[in-house]
């Protein structure tokens, strides 16, 4: 498998460290509101890598952070209790913000079909192993105490802007120091800030204060992955200067950190970029009330994860017509020819292997999904033949394209609910005495419950919304 390494802008052989076990880590959500589709689309990708990954043989442990203590945590805290005209405790209003936004991008994430990672560390819960990280920088030089906390030493690094291609001249805009901030060069970055009496701190030898956003990511990926370790992703708004610190901090401790880095494109909303000021921010509960979840992944994979993505409801209604299309043909052969025999065929196998060759190619999911179509091309040839000798080739047809379509995270197959089961008996009963205005009101029940009827060939094919 080839994957598109930033560190070195290169398509390159995928190697772990330790085969068969794959290390991922990816930058997760920062809790102070709910998500958006911006934060889905880096999680669907990681989540069909690490199933590409896990379906080739590797045993991957996939971490990813929730950042839980930050300023706009904070700052959506003091906003939250002046509109209620409440005087709480603002450290404790801060954990409950955190926590109740966690709940709620929980909650989306696991309605869109997503693996859990294996471990899913809070920023809060490793403060300890941060302090030591930068107990480790400053006693190698790379760091310093400044006023008013710790600052990383970025001249320290030879090599820092390896990642997003910059040099140090190159970065002069919008660098400079605020007053009151205790750093010695403009480029220099906080790994240690000491709090104000009222904000949410932590003992530290450099006095009460939280973690800067950077160090959360060092110290937690080597803590739970290693000091080395294969795989780190996040979207490429991350590159600069997130990961570019990450990377700095953990060269300053010693440390060799992520061998591949992988970034996702940014995700437009008709053409602009989301804001909350523009008024244009979807939410996750917002394209789930359209569309189903397969829908708004299938929407994701049918960009290359690499390139820019622009979203507009008419470009997810395509994608539901895509699913549909993938659905509708499974839904058929198990309704139309149901279950027996299988029957290798050669159109099956090259839409298998090219599927294989598209998603080892820097997971090309557009190519992927590509084959998955000229697969279902060629079922309907298949099921337009009269008499059942192409049945068992359809059976295996659907029966690959299921196990394809899994390996994106997109469920083919439905269970239709007993009440749905009973409306489309007694259609059928009504159908057969030709009562067909009392039919026609049924088809209408079975419609508001989510299900489509299509009468075709002798027989009533029933297929989900989507």
């Amino acid at each position: 498998m080839r994957l598109t390494n930033t560190l070195t802008g290169k398509k390159e052989e995928f190697a772990p460290l330790h085969p068969p076990r794959v290390s991922l880590y990816v930058c997760g959500v920062t809790v102070y509101d709910d998500c958006h589709v911006g934060h889905i689309r880096g999680a669907v990708v990681f989540d069909v890598l690490r199933r590409y990954l896990e379906a080739l043989g590797f045993q991957v442990t996939h971490v990813r952070n929730v950042t839980d203590i930050d300023d706009k945590i904070i700052e959506r805290t003091r906003e939250e209790l002046k509109e209620t005209a409440q005087a709480g405790d603002l450290k404790a209003s801060v954990q409950e913000l955190a926590r109740r936004f966690e709940a709620s991008f929980r909650s989306d994430f696991k309605k869109l079909n997503l693996l859990p990672p294996h471990q899913e560390p809070r920023a809060t819960e490793f403060i300890d192993r941060m302090i030591v990280f930068i107990e480790m920088l400053l006693a190698r030089g790379a760091a310093y105490v400044g006023s008013d906390g710790v600052y990383f030493s970025v001249r320290k690094i030879e090599k820092y802007g390896a990642l997003s291609r910059q040099r140090l001249q190159e970065m002069r805009q919008g660098v400079r120091v605020e007053a009151g901030e205790g750093k010695k060069d403009p480029f220099d970055f906080a790994l240690w800030k000491r709090s104000k009496p009222e904000e949410p701190s932590w003992a530290s030898p450099w006095g009460p204060g939280r973690p800067g956003w950077h160090i959360e990511c060092s110290a937690m990926s080597t803590v739970l992955l290693g000091d080395a370790f294969d795989i780190h992703g996040g979207g490429q708004d991350l590159i600069f200067p997130h990961h570019e610190n990450e990377l700095a901090q953990a060269l300053g401790a010693g440390k060799p950190f992520a061998r591949v880095w992988l970034h996702h494109g940014l995700l437009t909303v008709n053409g602009q970029k989301m804001s909350k000021s523009l008024g244009n921010v979807v939410r996750i509960s917002d394209a789930l009330s359209r569309h189903s979840a397969e829908v708004l992944r299938l929407f994701f994979l049918l960009a290359h994860y690499r390139s820019p993505l622009d979203f507009t409801w008419e470009r997810l209604q395509e994608a539901a017509a895509a699913y549909e299309r993938l659905l509708d043909f499974v839904t058929q052969v198990e309704q139309r020819v149901g279950s027996g025999s299988e029957e290798a065929a050669e159109p099956v196998d090259r839409a298998r292997d090219d599927f294989h060759a598209a998603m080892a190619d820097d997971l090309n999911t557009p190519q992927a999904l590509a084959a998955l179509n000229r697969l279902v091309t060629q079922g309907h040839s298949w099921l337009d033949q009269k008499g059942g000798a192409a049945q068992p080739k359809l059976r295996h047809a659907a029966k690959t394209l299921g196990e394809l379509a899994g390996l994106l995270g997109l469920g083919l197959r439905q269970e239709i609910p007993r009440k749905v089961q009973d409306l489309i008996r007694q259609r059928d009963e009504l159908r057969n005495k030709k009562e067909f205005q009392a039919a026609d009101e049924i088809r209408g029940k079975i419609a508001e419950e989510g299900y489509l009827l299509e009468d075709t060939a002798g027989r009533t094919v029933v297929r989900r919304k989507v």
